[in-house]
């Protein structure tokens, strides 16, 4: 069922690109050095290009937004408050950013593959979602 696959990857990517604009946008007050707080509004910048172009294609494919899982979001709310209160520095919030990232890429991967009948268009936009969070992986290797 490809049109199927294709709504249920374009709702987990849609799903993936905002839980990664609330990370930052939970971590960014966080945040003391300029060159990572620019690398995460970067970041955040291209996600929320990457959002609107979801939202265009669920509009287009009457599908409706899908917001990440609440225990994700509970979980990922409480390591962040937890890390942050015993050691609120750069290196833990690119810790936590790099976390994220390979959440998101493990995920994001995985729909890929489970959703082989998606529309090419969804494909490549969840891949560059991807490449986004691959991206911030790397852009934050130096505050580890």
């Amino acid at each position: 069922m490809p049109a199927n696959d294709t709504a249920e990857l374009l709702k987990e990517c849609n799903s993936g690109i905002k839980m990664g604009i609330d990370s930052i946008d939970e971590l960014l007050p966080k945040v003391r050095s300029a060159k990572l707080r620019n690398i995460l509004e970067e970041c955040k910048t291209t996600h929320q290009r990457l959002g609107t172009e979801s939202h265009k294609l669920l509009e287009r494919y009457s599908e409706p937004t899908m917001d990440p899982h609440p225990i994700a979001k509970g979980m990922s709310w409480l390591k962040t408050n937890i890390k942050m209160a015993v050691e609120p520095n750069d290196s833990t919030v690119a810790d936590l950013i790099t976390d994220g990232c390979n959440m998101g890429v493990k995920s994001l991967n995985s729909y890929v593959n489970r959703y082989e009948n998606a529309d090419e268009e969804v494909v490549k936009l969840t891949k560059q979602v991807i490449r986004s969070e691959e991206k911030l992986c790397a852009d934050v290797r130096e505050f580890l």
